[in-house]
């Protein structure tokens, strides 16, 4: 059994409130729990209206298929409205 944690840093130039950033965050991790059926939450920067953190886990049974899930998952971020892809860090268990 394999657990790979993903986190991935984000700015949300876009939002000038944290109203802003919860909708737009709120989005981002609907859309991963959706189309990956991950555990996803935000991690940090709580109080900061254009910058967060998102910790993704999932269980797998194989490196290379976690691997790819994860690489899916940057990709699916990259690609969201709102959302500029600053660094992700992936670790596996």
């Amino acid at each position: 059994m394999i657990v790979a944690v993903l986190t991935v840093d984000v700015a949300i130039l876009e939002a000038h409130s944290l109203k802003d950033k919860r909708r737009v965050m709120q989005s981002v991790k609907q859309r991963l729990r959706n189309a990956f059926n991950v555990s996803v939450a935000e991690v940090d920067f709580g109080d900061a209206a254009r910058r967060g953190r998102l910790g993704i886990a999932l269980v797998g049974l194989e490196t290379r298929s976690a691997h790819a899930q994860l690489d899916k998952m940057v990709e699916l971020i990259r690609h969201s409205p709102g959302v500029t892809l600053l660094e992700y860090h992936r670790e596996l268990l």
